[in-house]
This record gives C-alpha cells, sequence and structure tokens, in this order.
C-alpha cells in the first residue's frame, strides 16, 4: 500500500463493492422491512408513524418515483449511498491523519457488516442516514481542525437531513455539544453554532409538523422502545453486545476496543480535537442501546453509525504498526464479511443449515430467520393462480382488497402479492399492529361493509384470522387453500388462504 497506489487501490475498492453489493440487491427478495419502507415512497408523506421520510424520498429518486418497482432498483440508493460512503471514510481518514489512514478507514468501513450489507445492500432508514451522518462527521472533523464555520453550517444541514432520515441522527449533536462542554466552552460564544443548530431545526420541522398534525405519535411510539427502568433482561444485553460484534465485524470490534485504550493512554497519533470529539460521540451512543437492552428489545444496527465513528481512529492505530501486520489485520476483517456474505446468501437460497425444527404446518418456518427474504416471489406466482381462480368462479371480485393484522409480513403481501395483481392492501387491527396502514387505509378508500376481503396467514408469522376477527367483524371466515413454500426440494414454510366473506364491522382503530 505505497502512497501512489492509494488512489488506486480505492478506486478498485469502490467499484467491486459497488458491483457485488448490485448484485447482491437485485438477486436477493426484499424483507419485511425493506417492504414496509417500500410503503414510504408508495405513499409519501411529510413523516410516518416510524420514522420520517428520507428513506421514501430517496427510494423515489432512484425508481423515478416507482417506474421501476424491482428489488433492484427499490435498493439502488443503497448500493449508490454506500459507494459515497466509503470515500467519505476515506477523506474523514486522510483529514485526521494522511492518505494511508484514510484507505485504511476506506477498507475498514468496508469490512462492516453494517456498512456493507445493512446499509449498502438492504434499503432501511440508516441508508440515507448513514451519508448524511458521515457527511456530517466530516464536516465537524474539518471545522475542529481547520476552525471554518463554513464546515460547521454544513454539519448543521447534514445533521438535519440524518435527523430526517432516522432520529438517532440528533445524537451526533450530542456528542458534539458534549466536547464543547467538557473541552471548548468559548465555541459557545460563536453565532455560527447557534445558526448551525437553526439549520438542523429548520431540516426537521417536517417531522415536526407531521407529529404535531397526529398528536405526536412517532415521539411517543419511539419513546416506549428505548428505556432503562423495567425488568431486567440479563439474555437481551448479551444478544445486543454479540450482534453488535458481529454487525460491525470482530475485526473492527477488537480495534475498536483497542483504539479506545490507546486513546486512554494517550497513544494515538492524532489531533486530540477530533479524537475526543469522536470518542465523546461513540461511547455514550453505545452505551444508550447497550443499557437499554437490559429492559427492553433493541436490534443490534440501532448503535451501527457510534461504531463506524470508530473506524477512522481505528485507522489511526492501525497506521501506525507495522505494514505487514496491517495488511493481516484488513485481509481478516475483509475475509470474515466475505465469509459472511457466502455463508448467508447460501443459507438463505439452500438452506443448507437447518434452522428451523417446528412440525407443525401453522408454526413452520417459524425460527428460520432467512426466511424473512426467501419465498416471497414464489408466494407472489401461487396466489395469483388462486386469485384468478376464484375471480373466476365469483366467490372474489377483481378488486376485493388484502388485509393484514400486523405490519409484518403484511407490507410483504402488499409489495410481492397485491401490487401486481393492482390490487389495495389494507391493515386491519390495532394501531401498534398496523403502524402506517392506518393511513395507507384512508388513501386507498378504506373499508366498505358487506364487501370481502381476502386474508393471508403466513406460517414464518401464522396469526388465524378466525381468531383474530373472532367471526364477528364478518359473516363468514374460510381458508380456500394453502401455498407452500419450497427450498431445495423441502417445504419449509406455508402461507394459508382465507376468505373473509361480508365485512360486517368496519374497524375503528385505536391510538397507540
Amino acid at each position: 500500500m505505497h502512497q501512489e497506489n492509494h488512489k488506486k487501490t480505492l478506486i478498485l475498492l469502490l467499484a467491486v463493492s459497488a458491483v457485488v453489493r448490485a448484485l447482491l440487491a437485485g438477486w436477493i427478495e426484499l424483507g419485511t422491512d425493506e417492504a414496509y419502507y417500500w410503503t414510504f415512497a408508495k405513499y409519501p408523506d411529510w413523516s410516518h408513524f416510524d420514522h420520517p421520510g428520507m428513506v421514501g424520498w430517496v427510494m423515489q429518486l432512484f425508481t423515478l418515483n416507482l417506474l421501476f418497482q424491482s428489488e433492484f432498483f427499490i435498493r439502488l440508493a443503497s448500493v449508490v449511498f454506500m459507494t459515497l460512503n466509503t470515500w467519505i471514510m476515506y477523506r474523514i481518514g486522510r483529514e485526521l491523519k494522511d492518505e494511508r489512514t484514510g484507505l485504511l478507514s476506506a477498507l475498514l468501513y468496508t469490512a462492516s457488516v453494517y456498512a456493507f450489507v445493512i446499509t449498502g445492500v438492504f434499503i432501511l432508514p440508516d441508508t440515507p442516514l448513514s451519508l448524511f451522518w458521515l457527511l456530517a462527521f466530516l464536516m465537524l472533523v474539518r471545522y475542529l481542525k481547520k476552525g471554518q464555520n463554513k464546515h460547521l453550517l454544513f454539519a448543521g444541514l447534514f445533521i438535519g437531513l440524518a435527523i430526517l432520515s432516522k432520529y438517532t441522527g440528533a445524537l451526533l449533536w450530542f456528542g458534539f455539544l458534549l466536547y464543547l462542554l467538557c473541552f471548548d466552552r468559548k465555541q459557545f460564544k460563536n453565532p455560527a453554532l447557534y445558526l448551525a443548530l437553526f439549520i438542523t431545526a429548520l431540516c426537521c420541522l417536517p417531522v415536526l409538523v407531521w407529529n404535531v398534525q397526529n398528536d405526536f405519535v412517532s415521539f411517543r411510539f419511539h419513546g416506549s422502545r428505548v428505556s432503562f427502568f423495567g425488568p431486567l433482561h440479563p439474555a437481551g444485553f448479551f444478544t445486543e453486545l454479540g450482534g453488535e460484534m458481529v454487525y460491525n465485524n470482530p475485526v473492527n470490534y477488537i480495534l475498536g476496543i483497542i483504539t479506545i485504550v490507546a486513546a486512554a493512554r494517550k497513544s494515538l497519533s492524532v489531533d486530540s480535537k477530533p479524537q475526543r470529539f469522536i470518542l465523546l460521540s461513540a461511547l455514550p451512543f453505545i452505551g444508550l442501546f447497550l443499557l437499554s437492552s437490559l429492559t427492553r428489545p433493541t436490534l443490534p444496527h440501532w448503535s451501527g453509525p457510534a461504531y463506524v465513528m470508530l473506524i477512522p481512529l481505528s485507522a489511526v492505530w492501525l497506521s501506525g504498526i507495522e505494514h505487514r501486520k496491517a495488511r493481516r489485520i484488513i485481509t481478516a476483517a475483509l475475509g470474515f464479511l466475505a465469509l459472511t456474505i457466502i455463508v448467508g446468501v447460501a443459507e438463505i437460497k439452500t438452506g443448507f443449515v437447518p434452522l428451523d425444527h417446528h412440525t407443525e404446518p401453522t408454526e413452520l418456518g417459524r425460527d428460520d430467520i432467512t426466511l424473512d427474504v426467501y419465498g416471497w416471489r414464489q408466494a407472489s406466482e401461487k396466489f395469483a393462480e388462486i386469485y384468478h381462480r376464484e375471480v373466476a368462479k365469483g366467490n372474489m371480485r377483481p378488486d376485493d382488497a388484502i388485509i393484514g393484522h400486523q405490519w409484518f409480513p403484511t407490507a410483504s403481501f402488499h409489495y410481492y402479492v397485491a401490487r401486481p395483481l393492482g390490487i389495495n392492501m389494507l391493515g386491519y387491527g390495532t394501531l401498534k399492529g398496523i403502524h402506517k396502514y392506518m393511513w395507507i387505509n384512508d388513501v386507498d378508500g378504506g373499508f366498505e361493509k358487506g364487501r370481502n376481503y381476502w386474508y393471508l396467514a403466513d406460517s414464518h408469522f401464522f396469526l388465524n384470522p378466525e381468531e383474530i376477527y373472532k367471526y364477528t367483524n364478518f359473516l363468514n371466515i374460510k381458508q380456500i387453500d394453502i401455498i407452500p413454500i419450497e427450498r431445495n426440494g423441502k417445504t419449509v414454510r406455508n402461507i394459508y388462504v382465507y376468505e373473509c366473506e361480508s365485512l360486517v364491522y368496519i374497524p375503528q382503530l385505536r391510538d397507540y
């Protein structure tokens, strides 16, 4: 990794990464979360029940307002943004120390499963969050090194856009202000700081207005998900900790610990200002979700941006060791990523490792997490045959909608089943269960008494409509067919097809 080859290596890294992720984006089916966020693009709004609107807006942009709706185009923003993010990480590392540190930052970032797969293949709110977070991170590092107010103002803009992607974007301001409070209080006399905060606040207006109009339902929902009070669940803590280690790559994780120790010993050859800012931003962020996991269910990718911030510091430490050792560490990190992708894709497509041991037909596949991104295309084709058969018999009308009780797998059925047939997907349950579908119901005309509706029950998430609606909501509910989802010659899940005849009660959805 001689200096004259750094940029050539970076270009090769960007190209190979983009090609691999583009292939994965088009090959793997959408997960339930991704299908749900597709509804943000199909039914755009200033904000939504779960998250702000950015993930839907970028999806609209890259699909030309859903003109192209294949998995590849739905995820195209992720492929493009991850490529940009890798280049930004290079710039951050170079800003902290030198060209070699920049390249090491880009390589370690590419090795992160969170960066490469979760934000670089899958389309989630973390996809735009990662781009704007890193842009703001770069601007704040430049401001701390150069003291130019323009960098602070740009940081305010990018943090605002990060918050429009996911509320955790606000934690970057928290980290920076904590650094100023601890080490550089004179900055609070700088009017540009308050202007930057104002720019961020302006960006957040769509979220605020939507929540005012909807009784702050989104803020209340997320407030209930993060708490430090309640019965202790140590298993949740260790699950979160192990998930964070895998998501961010064990090599990166260990490097992060080494780097934190080196920073505590003041042995990192980097400017103390950005070093302190990074640590005061990343460590409280990580601690927040680890503590919360003791009492509430959490997901390992929530703390992903904090681990990403540690990567340039790890690159600084790595650049200070012997080149051959550094190369071995990078090889190990990229090797773990490659192995994870190969094993993961093979498991998704073949199920060579039996993850589920249920034998009951209504529970088949319940413990197989890979079924989140497998079988939906089969369901689409097989349900279309049932749909045309029942319409031809006169049992159902061509425009009868499908209903769902929970947002998952309702969103997957919406994208893969209802959308190709041109029929509506409605949520029939509580707001806590159907989330954005409460608003989708209004857009798509809601419910009509006396009307028939389809209901699909997936053994991976089985909910029996006969028990949910207890026959009081329809004159009759009957199962008419079963769709077997096969993989490698074996049925791995069942989708039960119901006809819900003559709606009696139009649901009055309760508030969250």
